[in-house]
């Protein structure tokens, strides 16, 4: 075996294994302190093996193989740099949790099943992996045990075997066109021009990707989850959990063949979940959901990019989103880190944690100098010049006015608070380190992912394509601040909260239905309904010409 199959073997498979130690008592004891480095091998396989190496571990019938091209490699070294840094944060974090042992174990099986959706190459071992990733993250937005920590949990498990349930069924008829019946991602996906179900594979493997990513209506389980779970898992639930669907799309749609209608379709999910966002992100009264809500709009600007290389067939546009897509695994992880270091900081040294904040939330936005400007000039070129461009340039502004609103309610949560019981030190160093991650390694992905050199991306004009969408959110968050009205709180999981409260008007409009139902069936009532219709088609059929 080669190293490089051994690190590709490695990023999954180490920690599956430590989970699985988990059932000695002495292995548990130490748990806390194997998250961070759980996740090395991915880091190494990421920076190390080669692109384009593939790894037959297991032969047919029972098939498992890995392959690393540049997206998942991309996606891969961001994930395991936010596995790495919220590990060592988790372990402060839960230091005096007395469930802790348990959320190591979920812990440890997300990374694994994470890691694997960003490296299988065969469509059975992908679903694997992403059934993994998807049930093992229950354990962590469910973790605290309250009622609205079960309620959350019950919906997202909810939603995810209903996504799985869609990705299954588009998975076996994308494979009945192959001659094996494992086969690998990229021969499934060669063959789908060929099956009779081309539409139908394509509904189904959309919607069950966009139910993880959460596009609007199918986000319910994201402000939710990530309202109520510990703040390392909220880090890595937004930052790296959305990632399956991301990395889905991008595996299994066929980008190289021009599909308009299904990219404009996909497109306009995305612009309107990028905008939807922000919008009930404004309402939110806890940083973390706010949080919550802009990575709902991150995954809509996701969409649209995956949506605008669909309608142009150009498949070189995959490493562009798995680059945004990067960018967002960092910063938002950052933030998330950033809610607890605010709420270990006593009120008088908050400053310089709101001001980092800031700095990633503008870097986020599309900041001039920074690596999310670089993140926002990358996808202009897939999404061009036409009106979803400018709509995703123009959705930096809302970007920018959730920022703002993130920190001031990160401001005012550190007021008249004492300092959280657990030493800061140990939370401060992770997410330090992570934010200057996140600042700065766009500036060496960027040259390799465009083919531009970074002189040309802070050319003036660059700049003020960036600038201007930041400068204006700035300006209405200012006059907001100052002047504008209070919103009224949007509850998270705001359809769900609808849905919830037409519940008894939906109820008593089936009963009343069911009782119509009764008096209709009645033998006199149905014979003169019977009548009356022979006779209104007797006169019809006699005045007809």
């Amino acid at each position: 075996m080669t190293v490089s199959a051994a690190l590709l073997i490695a990023a999954p498979v180490v920690p599956f294994l430590l989970a699985l130690a988990c059932a000695f008592k002495a292995v548990r004891r130490i748990a806390p302190l194997l998250l961070a480095p759980a996740a090395v091998p991915g880091v190494l396989a990421a920076l190390l093996v080669p692109r384009g190496v593939f790894v037959l571990v297991a032969p047919a019938p029972f098939r498992i193989s890995f392959f690393l091209d540049v997206p998942g490699a991309i996606l891969l070294g961001g994930a395991a740099l936010l596995w790495i840094a919220a590990g060592a944060y988790a372990a402060t974090y839960l230091a005096k949790d007395p469930r802790r042992s348990g959320f190591c174990v979920w812990w440890l099986l997300t990374l694994s099943g994470s890691f694997g959706v960003f490296i299988v190459a065969d469509v059975a071992s992908f679903y694997l992996a992403f059934a993994l990733v998807s049930l093992a993250a229950y354990g962590l937005s469910a973790h605290d045990d309250t009622a609205e920590a079960r309620r959350a949990g019950i919906v997202y498990l909810a939603l995810t075997l209903l996504g799985e349930a869609l990705l299954i069924a588009a998975f076996v008829m994308l494979a009945s066109g192959s001659p094996q019946a494992n086969p690998l991602i990229r021969d499934a996906v060669a063959q789908w021009p060929l099956s009779p179900w081309r539409d139908a594979i394509l509904l189904l493997l959309v919607v069950g990707f966009a139910l993880k990513m959460g596009l609007v209506p199918l986000h319910v389980w994201m402000p939710l989850a990530h309202s109520v779970a510990p703040v390392p898992a909220s880090a890595v639930l937004s930052g790296i959990v959305v990632k399956a669907g991301v990395i889905g799309l991008l595996r299994f749609l066929p980008l190289g063949v021009a599909l308009p209608h299904w990219g404009l379709a996909l497109s306009i999910a995305g612009i309107i979940t990028a905008y939807y966002g922000i919008a009930l992100g404004l309402t939110q009264k806890h940083p973390k959901r706010v949080l919550a809500y802009s990575t709902v709009s991150q995954m809509g600007v996701v969409a649209t990019v995956i949506g605008g290389a669909l309608v142009q067939g150009d498949s070189a546009a995959a490493a562009i989103a798995a680059f945004y897509a990067a960018n967002h695994i960092l910063l938002k992880g950052a933030l998330f880190l950033a809610v607890g270091i605010a709420a270990a900081s006593a009120p008088g040294a908050v400053t310089p944690v709101l001001g980092l904040a800031g700095l990633l939330g503008l870097s986020l936005a599309g900041l001039p100098f920074t690596g999310g400007a670089l993140a926002k000039l990358a996808i202009k070129g897939p999404m061009g010049k036409g009106a979803a461009g400018f709509l995703l340039a123009l959705s930096a502004a809302g970007t920018t006015l959730l920022m703002a609103k993130f920190v001031l309610l990160l401001r005012d949560s550190a007021k008249g608070r004492a300092a959280f019981p657990l030493p800061s030190q140990g939370l401060l160093a992770p997410w330090i380190v992570l934010s200057v991650l996140a600042l700065a390694l766009p500036f060496t992905l960027y040259p390799l992912v465009t083919g531009e050199r970074l002189a040309a991306a802070f050319a003036l004009v660059n700049v003020e394509k960036t600038a201007v969408p930041v400068l204006l959110g700035l300006a209405l968050a200012f006059a907001l601040h100052q002047r504008g009205p209070a919103l009224p709180e949007v509850p998270a999981g705001d359809v769900l909260v609808l849905a919830e409260r037409l519940g008894p008007s939906l109820a008593r409009g089936l009963a009343s239905l069911g009782r119509l139902d009764d008096v209709l069936r009645r033998w006199g009532v149905a014979g003169a309904l019977l009548a009356g219709l022979v006779i209104a088609l007797a006169l019809a059929a006699r005045s007809a010409p």
